[in-house]
């Protein structure tokens, strides 16, 4: 019987210090200025295709308000409405707008027009850019006229060396053969990439193995089902 490990690895740091930002600077940038405590600047829309870092990004910008004193509200297309605005946030995040149904709709909009008032900073992010955005038109009004980066995938380079760091981060020995391998085989797509990386870590300490090549397979051969 594998013995299961116990979840001791540390989180990875989901600071700005910790990403590779390849093209994305401009979003980067302008996001490292959204501190709580200086009153909600323009709303933030950011936009891209599956593993471009949207929710990374996201989840960037609320570690630098916790680290300062501030509390976010972080809200998905799949929470339950009603959506309500806590006393005390400086920040409020929605994430997956492309996916809102017509009830989180009107969460969201009700959300945005809140914050705005209280002086909430805002930020969301979604697959599409504001304007295909499959939502009702007061609120695709409200995500669109704010900053709104596109962001880009990072190149093959960058994608090596963000494995490399968020594989550093979790204390993971990945050869670079095996990074090879991940990335000739498999989407860059990075929130894959990273999920398939914790999988893989969690399946070396269960067989008492080094991360090589032959165990990737074996652990990919184990999560098939067999025909």
């Amino acid at each position: 019987m594998r013995q299961l490990p116990l979840p001791i690895q540390p989180p990875a740091d989901e600071g700005f210090d910790a990403l590779v930002v390849g093209r994305n600077d401009h979003a980067v940038q302008h996001l490292r200025s959204l501190l709580p405590g200086t009153g909600a600047a323009t709303p933030v829309y950011l936009w891209g295709d599956a593993g471009s870092g949207k929710t990374r990004l996201l989840r960037a910008l609320a570690a630098q308000h916790r680290a300062r004193g501030g509390r976010v509200g972080w809200f998905d297309a799949t929470d339950a409405a009603p959506w309500t605005l806590d006393e005390g946030w400086s920040l409020v995040i929605v994430d997956r707008c492309e996916a809102l149904d017509a009830a989180r709709q009107q969460a969201a909009f009700a959300l945005f027009v809140e914050a705005g008032t209280q002086g909430v900073q805002w930020a969301a992010a979604g697959r599409l850019p504001p304007i295909d955005l499959p939502v009702r038109e007061d609120l695709r009004t409200r995500l669109g006229w704010g900053h709104v980066f596109a962001l880009q995938p990072l190149a093959e380079a960058e994608t090596r060396a963000a494995l490399r760091r968020e594989a550093d981060a979790r204390g993971i020995l990945l050869p670079d053969e095996v990074i090879a391998h991940l990335l000739t085989h498999f989407e860059r797509d990075m929130a894959h990439l990273m999920a398939l990386l914790d999988r893989l870590d969690g399946f070396s300490l269960a067989e008492k193995r080094q991360i090589t090549v032959p165990l990737l397979r074996k652990m990919l051969a184990e999560e098939t089902p067999a025909s």
